[in-house]
């Protein structure tokens, strides 16, 4: 009883990854490195890569400038230090000048002592200048710095902006889809679209015996239209998917697969549809995902030709 229970409690989540669409990976925008997008999810997901970069870049200019700015602080307070200290040296030298000259001893060590502070003082006073001097050119280039930062400088109200416009973007995107998707109708009820003189299930018929033929190229389309027109929707998706599959278009492939299975999960190709996603799966490099597609189909299937190569999948693992 309790390896019965235990059996169950093993199967049970790889099932419900099978069952689950999001357990795909495909079309996943948060992934780190997402795979099976359509055309519009990849803009969309280049225009969310931009939003990144630039608010890295915001944050790297804001951490710079206010770097920059305590700097500065720092210098002003050295240099107002140097400037304070030059004053003082100025106004002792003045007072020894104006002693020396008012002074009417003439003790030789007292003039020599008073030379030798006169000259101390004239150095320090130099030296002061030149750093002074010095803190000021480079206070000169930080401001040029601080500058060059502020121009380019990202405020949050044009941030706001960036990312409106990515959502506007978005919005846009939908609506081009159902723009099409009504022009397609249009231009089948006005007689434009090849397949428009076609009942759904001759359509179906030619696009499988296309498929038999491995002319992709005709029965792509033509699944494609029988998936507008919502005939067999699941198996169209499946179809298309092994297509891609059999291309080596594996992100492609998954994200079939993965309507397929969301439209009809107890569907008879459900074996091959499982063990060709996990494929997918391994050679776009989510392994992780394909070892638990791979122990779905022999765990699900296990008197399958699926199961057999879904393990020897396994043991390669």
């Amino acid at each position: 009883m309790r390896s019965s229970l235990a059996f169950t409690a093993f199967l049970l989540p790889l099932y419900l990854a099978a069952q689950e669409p999001s357990a795909f990976g495909a079309g996943d925008l948060n992934n780190p490195d997402p795979y099976g997008l359509t055309s519009s999810e990849k803009i969309i997901l280049k225009n969310k890569n931009v939003i990144k970069s630039v608010e890295k870049q915001a944050h790297s200019q804001g951490t710079q400038i206010e770097s920059l700015r305590e700097r500065m602080d720092g210098f002003q307070m050295i240099l107002e230090g140097l400037m304070d200290k030059s004053q003082s040296n100025k106004v002792e030298l003045n007072q020894m000048l104006s002693a020396k000259e008012s002074d009417t001893i003439t003790a030789q060590e007292r003039q020599k002592a008073t030379e030798s502070r006169i000259n101390q003082l004239n150095e320090s006073l130099n030296v002061n200048e030149q750093n002074i001097l010095n803190l000021k050119s480079v206070m000169d280039e930080f401001s040029i710095i601080l500058d060059g930062i502020n121009s380019n400088y990202v405020s949050k109200a044009e941030y706001n902006s960036l990312v409106n416009d990515v959502n506007s973007f978005k919005a846009l995107v939908g609506k081009e889809l159902k723009s099409i998707s009504k022009k397609s109708v249009v231009s089948s009820k006005n007689g434009s679209d090849p397949y428009a003189k076609m009942g759904s299930r001759d359509l179906a018929k030619l696009a499988l015996m296309n498929y038999k033929r491995k002319h992709f190229s005709k029965a792509i389309p033509e699944y494609e239209e029988l998936i507008r027109r919502k005939h067999k929707p699941a198996f169209a998706h499946y179809m298309i998917g092994e297509m891609w599959h059999y291309r080596k278009k594996y992100d492609k492939a998954i994200s079939y697969f993965k309507a397929s299975a969301a439209l009809y999960d107890q569907a008879s190709y459900m074996p091959t549809l499982l063990l060709h996603t996990a494929d997918s799966m391994k050679h776009v490099g989510d392994t992780k995902n394909a070892r638990v597609f791979f122990q779905a189909v022999v765990l699900k299937y296990p008197d399958s030709s699926e199961a057999i190569s879904a393990q020897k999948q396994l043991d390669r693992f």
